[in-house]
């Protein structure tokens, strides 16, 4: 990331080890505002790192994560010594959003961004019929199922991972498009 960061806001999950951490690393390195501070650092575990990506999402913010929850595939390992020295070594991942724009039954258009996956799910009590299309050609007829998620990178690893879907690298230009219980998925490929 490359300089050092002088203002630095952290902020946890509400664990006792990321809150710990917090108290730690506010009385060593100072606290910032997230508003003021050059750089925010996550402490929990994947899901705290992602919903800290979403909060900050626009503001052009680094973020810098340390595992202090369950799952830390995303994070750096937690060490409270020479933060700033690893920050500024620090090698930056972009992570980019999926833009989501879908039209409901009633010709409402929605879209949002999500950083780790869109899903789309069954309405009612019955099983879904999905037929997959991707760049206008059909991948898959029918895929009988309760909802099917298309995952980025950086969400592969949280509900997409759940679901029995790819981790994919962070760096990798792909997605992941991951049945929820798919019924009889001998038609299923897994792949596109």
């Amino acid at each position: 990331m490359s300089k050092a960061a002088s203002r630095i806001a952290f902020v946890s999950s509400d664990t006792t080890d990321a809150k710990t951490a917090l108290e730690s690393l506010s009385a060593r390195y100072g606290q910032s505002s997230v508003e003021d501070a050059e750089i925010v650092v996550a402490l929990g575990g994947d899901g705290f790192l992602l919903q800290t990506l979403r909060d900050t999402m626009g503001t052009g913010k680094k973020v810098y994560g340390m595992n202090r929850g369950t799952i830390g595939f995303l994070m750096n390992e937690y060490r409270s010594g020479g933060l700033t020295e690893r920050i500024a070594a620090a090698v930056a991942e972009t992570i980019r959003p999926l833009e989501m724009l879908a039209v409901t039954s009633d010709g409402e258009t929605v879209s949002a961004l999500a950083i780790n996956e869109v899903a789309l799910w069954r309405q009612s009590y019955q099983t879904a019929k999905i037929r997959i299309t991707v760049d206008e050609q059909v991948r898959l007829e029918e895929l009988s199922c309760d909802g099917v998620m298309i995952a980025t990178p950086a969400g592969s690893t949280a509900y997409n991972l759940s679901a029995h879907g790819p981790i994919l690298p962070l760096d990798a230009p792909l997605l992941a498009l991951t049945p929820v219980s798919p019924f009889r998925p001998r038609r299923w490929r897994g792949a596109l």
